[in-house]
């Protein structure tokens, strides 16, 4: 045997190196967690409820966030170049469990009746959503900030006019600089814009 590769097999075996593959790291895969309460100020009496039926269409989203992946960017490094988390990932894509935790809040959290596909029922609004930002940016190796951005159109289904249309946009810093912080970020960020998106439906919904 070759005295080179025996001097090779003995270092080896006393850093403690292997020549077996190593082992691949298991996926943490995430959603949104548990939603919170229902909040009781969009709930009026119902002696003065008039129902309204809204159908919320699944949320669009640009190609590079029709997927599962967790993107982030290195603001201290190279700005324009997104990366995605080797073994971290969605359960769904974002667009997807935005629209899924929207149909919940506004049934929980107001008298509408919301439906999710034209097919169902005859509604009155269509809420449409489109997402434009869902990005985890790290300012150093251990500092990061999520943001979350999309526009909501109500238009009325019958004359397809549209009645009112909003950007909502936020930022919220993360406890930690990582994939879990990321999420936990996430989930904090789309719960207060979807609050914020349900007091702007209720004032923009007609009321007769």
């Amino acid at each position: 045997m070759n005295k080179f590769l025996i001097l090779g097999i003995a270092i080896c075996l006393i850093s403690g190196c292997t020549v077996l593959p190593k082992q691949q790291q298991p996926t943490s895969i995430y959603d949104f967690g548990i939603q919170p309460s229902p909040l009781t100020k969009h709930l009026p009496e119902k002696s003065q409820q008039v129902r309204k039926s809204v159908l919320v269409a699944d949320a669009a989203a640009p190609a590079w966030l029709d997927t599962t992946a967790i993107h982030y960017r290195l603001l201290y490094h190279n700005p324009t170049q997104t990366y995605t988390y080797a073994s971290n990932r969605w359960i769904a894509a974002p667009a997807a469990l935005l629209t899924q935790q929207l149909r919940h809040r506004i049934v929980t959290n107001t008298h509408e009746q919301v439906t999710k596909d034209f097919a169902t029922a005859k509604t009155d609004f269509v809420l449409h959503i489109e997402l434009e930002e869902f990005m985890q940016s790290f300012d150093t190796a251990t500092d990061s900030h999520i943001a979350i951005g999309f526009r909501a159109s109500l238009v009325e289904r019958n004359t397809r006019k549209l009645i009112a249309q909003k950007d909502f946009n936020r930022s919220e810093k993360t406890a930690s600089a990582d994939a879990a912080g990321a999420v936990s970020a996430f989930s904090t960020a789309s719960n207060r814009l979807i609050d914020e998106l349900i007091d702007w439906l209720v004032a923009e919904l007609p009321r007769q």
